[in-house]
C-alpha cells in the first residue's frame, strides 16, 4: 500500500490509561489519538479517517453518515451498543470487537465484590488502622457478620466465557452454582453448572451475579417484579451492563432489606448522575466500571485490537460483527 491508512482513536485514555499506548500501530498506520472525544465533536475529528476505533463514543447513522471515508471500525470493548452494525454493514464498513479479553478480570471483581459483602475486610482494616482495635476489650471484633460462602447458591444470569468463570471460582468456595441461560435448556449440565430456569434462579440464589450481554430480552432483568420472586436478604452482583437493573427497583429494595446487599460496576449512564437511586445507600456498593480495567485486560485489549486490524488490511477479518 503507497499511503498509510489514517487511523482516529476517539477514546484512547480509557484503554490506555497512563501505563500503556496505540504505537504499535505507527507502522501500520498514521494514528490520531483523543482521550476523549465529545459527542459534538465526533465528526470533526473522524473526518477523513480510514478506521476509527471507538470504545464507548457513539457511532451511529447519525454520524456515520457524515464520514464516507471510513471503512473500518474497531470497537474497543466486547459489547457494542455504540454502534449502529445494521448501518455499518448497509455502507461496506467492516466492524470488529474484542472478544474475551477480560474474562479472569471481570470474574474476579465478581468475587472481590462478593467478599467485600461477606468479611467487609476494608471497613474492618480502617477501624483497626484508626486504632480502635487497640482499645478494644476483646482480640474479636466484629463490626459486620462474617459469611462464609461454603453451601450458599450463587445464580449466574449468563453462562458465557465469564459467568463460566464465575462458576469456576465458586466451586472453589463451595459454593452451588446454578444459572440461566436462554441459549440452553434447563436440566441440563454446562460447565459443571445445572442450567434452570430464570424463576428457579430467582427463587434459590443467595446470591445472584449478572454476567449476560445487554439486548431486548435482558433489559431490566432485575426489576420489581423479579426481586419479589428472590430470596429474602439475596445479594445482586452486577459487572455487565447498568442497564441489566432498573435502578428503581433495586434502590427500594436495598431499602426494604429484600435485597441485603448490591455489588454494582456498572450503572446504566456513566459516569452517574448524583441523582442515581443507588448513590448513598449504605448497602450499596458501587465501583467506576473497573471489572475490565486491569492492566494486562487492557494489553491484551490493545494486541487484539491490533490482530483485527491487521488480519482486516490483509483482506481477512476476525472478530467481526457486521
Amino acid at each position: 500500500m503507497d499511503k498509510k491508512l489514517k487511523i482516529v482513536i476517539l477514546d484512547g485514555f480509557t484503554a490506555a490509561q497512563n501505563d500503556l499506548d496505540w504505537k504499535i500501530f505507527d507502522s501500520v498506520a498514521d494514528v490520531v489519538c483523543y482521550d476523549r472525544t465529545p459527542k459534538d465533536k465526533i465528526v470533526e475529528r473522524a473526518a477523513g479517517a480510514d478506521a476509527i476505533f471507538s470504545n464507548k463514543v457513539p457511532l451511529f447513522r447519525e454520524q456515520l453518515e457524515k464520514l464516507p471515508d471510513v471503512k473500518y471500525i474497531s470497537i474497543l470493548a466486547t459489547g457494542y451498543n455504540n454502534l449502529d452494525v445494521k448501518y455499518a454493514a448497509e455502507r461496506g464498513i467492516v466492524a470488529t470487537n474484542i472478544p474475551a479479553y477480560s474474562t479472569d478480570s471481570v470474574a474476579q471483581l465478581v468475587f472481590a465484590h462478593i467478599l467485600n459483602i461477606a468479611n467487609r475486610v476494608a471497613a474492618h482494616a480502617d477501624w483497626a488502622a484508626a486504632g480502635n482495635w487497640c482499645k478494644a476489650p476483646d482480640m474479636t471484633y466484629l463490626l459486620t457478620d462474617q459469611v462464609e460462602l461454603a453451601g450458599m447458591t450463587l445464580g449466574i444470569v449468563g453462562l458465557g466465557t465469564i459467568g463460566k468463570r464465575v462458576a469456576e471460582i465458586a466451586k472453589a468456595f463451595s459454593m452451588r452454582t446454578i444459572a440461566y441461560s436462554p441459549s440452553k435448556t434447563p436440566g441440563q449440565i454446562c460447565a459443571g453448572t445445572e442450567i434452570v430456569t430464570l424463576d428457579q434462579l430467582l427463587a434459590q440464589s443467595h446470591i445472584i451475579s449478572l454476567n449476560c450481554l445487554l439486548n431486548d430480552d435482558t433489559r431490566h432483568i432485575i426489576n420489581a417484579e423479579s426481586l419479589s420472586k428472590c430470596k429474602d436478604g439475596v445479594w445482586i452482583i452486577n459487572t455487565g451492563r447498568g442497564p441489566l437493573i432498573d435502578e428503581y427497583a433495586l434502590a427500594q429494595a436495598l431499602k426494604s432489606s429484600k435485597v441485603a446487599y448490591a455489588g454494582l460496576d456498572v450503572l446504566s449512564t456513566e459516569p452517574p448522575s448524583p441523582q442515581n437511586p443507588l448513590i448513598g445507600l449504605q448497602n450499596c456498593f458501587l465501583t467506576p466500571h473497573i471489572a475490565w480495567a486491569t492492566r494486562s485486560a487492557r494489553k491484551r485489549l490493545i494486541k487484539i485490537c491490533f490482530d483485527n486490524f491487521m488480519a482486516w488490511l490483509n483482506g481477512s477479518p476476525i472478530n467481526r460483527i457486521n
